[in-house]
């Protein structure tokens, strides 16, 4: 049966990778901006001794012009910085610096492509309190700042999806192993199913019913619904053990008659249940398909329409160009399981018989053809498949 992904087995293992890639990428992330902020830590470090001497000179020319007693008031300048000096309430005493939106919460800090440094005077000379000095960041820190996070971030993220690789191979063990065991299981099941069943089948058709009493009548009907639910079965294990080996004969498919055939082949089980079919079937509706495979699907959404329905209940098959609506008035389906209903051995409903494997045929054939499949269902109500093509 190979070892493609069910949509149970793809649902689980996507919500597993989008958050180990997820954690990844907020570990990286985090990791980068935790480097960032230590080299620029690291640059200011190496940086404040400098500073500091560019303050102590604009320091002492102050305290010369405060001296002064107001016959030298001019401004100290620099080349190879700018600085400016508020007073205690933050107010502009005198500023070089362009930048007017001076915040005075840190030390230091990087603004844009400077660095300002706010030094806090011990004496008012001139009544300032801070002064600030503002020099030209050359960014050799973050270029390497950048080209080691892009390295170390690629070696990361190599290492995270050597990691992942393993850890998703090892998420998926468990359930290939199951279903392995599982396949294994109903290969051995169905080899043993085929000659009893066409055994069966083919002795039951030959009895004349008409010459039976009642009571035996029922006998061998019940008979003849039990091995037609097995040989349904049987059909079902052996597409998906052959699905990936069966090569299609796609030819024009006249559905009306299709449907009459398979609707005529379980009518025997619904009479069982007293179930009856009501059928709108419009002339001339066709597909092109291969005859088996849309009859197998067929078989699965009646089968099911019987399986699932009321005693006494309705089955509503309606045929329209490129639509086939196929309706039930059972148990229904409910809204937190309606998604997961094509996956395969999943049942909502343990207490009818099966492998849950039916409607997993359906989606296969469906996708196979490009045939859209619609559900609707209200539980105690019913259940409706739409098909379109």
């Amino acid at each position: 049966m190979g070892t493609s992904l069910l949509p149970s087995e793809k649902k689980s293992l996507k919500s597993f990778l989008f958050l180990y890639i997820v954690l990844s990428i907020i570990i990286l992330v985090l990791g980068s901006m935790l480097y960032y902020n230590f080299q620029k830590d690291l640059m200011f470090s190496n940086l404040r001794p400098k500073l500091n001497d560019y303050a102590k000179s604009v320091t002492n020319r102050l305290r010369q012009m405060h001296n002064s007693l107001g016959e030298d008031l001019y401004y100290p300048r620099f080349s190879n910085f700018k600085s400016a000096i508020y007073d205690a309430d933050f107010d502009k005493i005198f500023s070089l610096i362009k930048n007017e939106n001076i915040k005075f919460d840190k030390e230091i800090r990087k603004v844009g492509k400077k660095i300002h440094f706010i030094k806090v005077l011990d004496e008012y000379y001139l009544g300032t309190k801070y002064l600030v000095i503002e020099i030209d960041d050359d960014e050799k820190w973050l270029n390497e700042a950048f080209k080691n996070i892009t390295l170390f971030g690629s070696i990361y993220l190599l290492f995270m999806g050597f990691i992942g690789y393993f850890l998703t191979r090892l998420f998926l063990k468990p359930m290939k192993n199951s279903y392995m065991l599982l396949d294994n299981f109903i290969k051995d099941t169905t080899h043993e199913l085929n000659t009893p069943i066409s055994a069966i089948l083919a002795n039951i058709e030959t009895i004349d019913k008409t010459k039976l009493d009642e009571k035996l009548q029922k006998k061998i009907n019940r008979i003849e619904i039990a091995a037609r639910t097995i040989s349904n079965l049987y059909q079902d294990l052996t597409y998906l053990l052959l699905d990936k080996k069966i090569n299609s004969k796609i030819q024009k498919l006249n559905l009306k008659a299709l449907i009459k055939q398979r609707v005529n082949y379980f009518n025997i089980l619904a009479k069982s249940k007293r179930v009856s079919f009501i059928l709108n079937l419009d002339e001339n509706v066709y597909i092109n398909a291969d005859a088996k495979k849309i009859s197998k699907l067929l078989d699965n959404l009646i089968s099911n329409a019987i399986k699932y329905n009321r005693v006494g209940g309705k089955i509503y098959i309606t045929l329209k160009d490129r639509y086939l609506s196929i309706k039930d008035t059972g148990v229904g389906i409910s809204k937190e399981n309606i998604n997961e209903i094509f996956d395969r051995f999943k049942r909502f409903n343990k207490s009818e018989g099966g492998f849950g494997i039916g409607l997993n045929i359906v989606y296969m054939i469906a996708k196979e053809f490009n045939i859209d499949i619609d559900i609707r269902s209200k539980e105690k109500i019913g259940t409706e498949v739409i098909l379109r093509w």
